[in-house]
C-alpha cells in the first residue's frame, strides 16, 4: 500500500493513463483504476472526484503557474514578449511531466466526451492569461484577444510537442510565437515568412538559395 497521500495520488493517475491506453477510457471504470493502483475505491475518490479528474486535476495548479510567471515579466515587456517569456518558463515542469502529458494526450484526442472539457480547460487558462496582461495596463478587450490568440498558440505548441517524442518544448513554444509575429509582419510579398517547422526550411532560405543561384 502507499505510504503517503501524495504516492497514492501518484499511483491512481499512472494507474488510470495505463489503462485508458490499454482498454480505452469508457472501458474503464474507477474501480479497476484502483486496484490496478493497489488502492481501494474509497481511496480513489478520497483524491479524485470521478475518472475523468485524472486527467483534469493538474489545471487549477497550471493556472496558477502561469499566472505567477506572468506577473513576474517586467512591466515594460510588450504583452506578446511576456507571453512568450511566461510560457517558456515553465519548460521544465512540462518536460518532468512529459510521459503523463503524452499519454493524457492520447486518451483526450481518442475520447469525443473528454474534448468539451479540455476546450472549458483552455477557456480557463486564456481568462487567467487575459487577468494578468490587464494588470500589466491592457484594456479587457486587448486583454482579452491577445490572451485567447497566445493561448492558442500555446494549445498548438504543446500538442505538437507531446505527439512528437523528439521535439523540444521551448523549441516550438519559441517557434510558434515567431511564426505569430511573421503573420503580423509579412513578406513584400504579403504572405507570412513561414517560420519552419522541425525538418523544413524556412521560405526565406529558398529565396536567398535562388538569390545565389542567379548570382554564380
Amino acid at each position: 500500500m502507499p505510504r503517503s497521500g501524495a504516492e497514492a495520488r501518484d499511483r491512481l493517475e499512472r494507474a488510470a493513463l495505463e489503462l485508458y491506453d490499454e482498454r480505452g477510457y469508457d472501458q474503464t471504470t474507477a474501480a479497476d483504476i484502483a486496484a490496478r493502483a493497489g488502492v481501494t475505491a474509497r481511496t480513489f475518490f478520497r483524491h479524485f472526484a470521478d475518472k475523468r479528474e485524472v486527467l483534469f486535476h493538474v489545471e487549477a495548479g497550471l493556472q496558477e503557474e502561469m499566472a505567477r510567471a506572468l506577473a513576474a515579466v517586467p512591466d515594460d515587456v510588450p504583452p506578446l514578449a511576456a507571453m512568450l517569456q511566461a510560457f517558456r518558463s515553465m519548460a521544465p515542469g512540462m518536460e518532468a511531466n512529459r510521459r503523463l502529458a503524452e499519454a493524457r494526450h492520447r486518451v483526450i484526442a481518442a475520447t469525443p466526451a473528454l474534448r468539451e472539457r479540455e476546450l472549458a480547460k483552455a477557456a480557463a487558462m486564456a481568462a487567467t492569461v487575459a487577468a494578468g496582461l490587464r494588470a500589466r495596463g491592457l484594456s479587457e478587450w486587448h486583454a482579452t484577444l491577445f490572451a485567447q490568440v497566445g493561448t492558442a498558440a500555446l494549445g498548438h505548441a504543446v500538442h505538437a510537442w507531446t505527439a512528437d517524442p523528439s521535439a523540444d518544448y521551448d523549441d516550438l513554444v519559441v517557434r510558434t510565437f515567431a511564426a505569430l509575429r511573421e503573420l503580423a509582419d509579412p513578406e513584400p510579398d504579403g504572405r507570412p515568412a513561414s517560420v519552419a517547422g522541425p525538418g523544413q526550411r524556412r521560405r526565406s532560405d529558398h529565396h536567398e538559395d535562388h538569390r545565389r543561384d542567379h548570382e554564380t
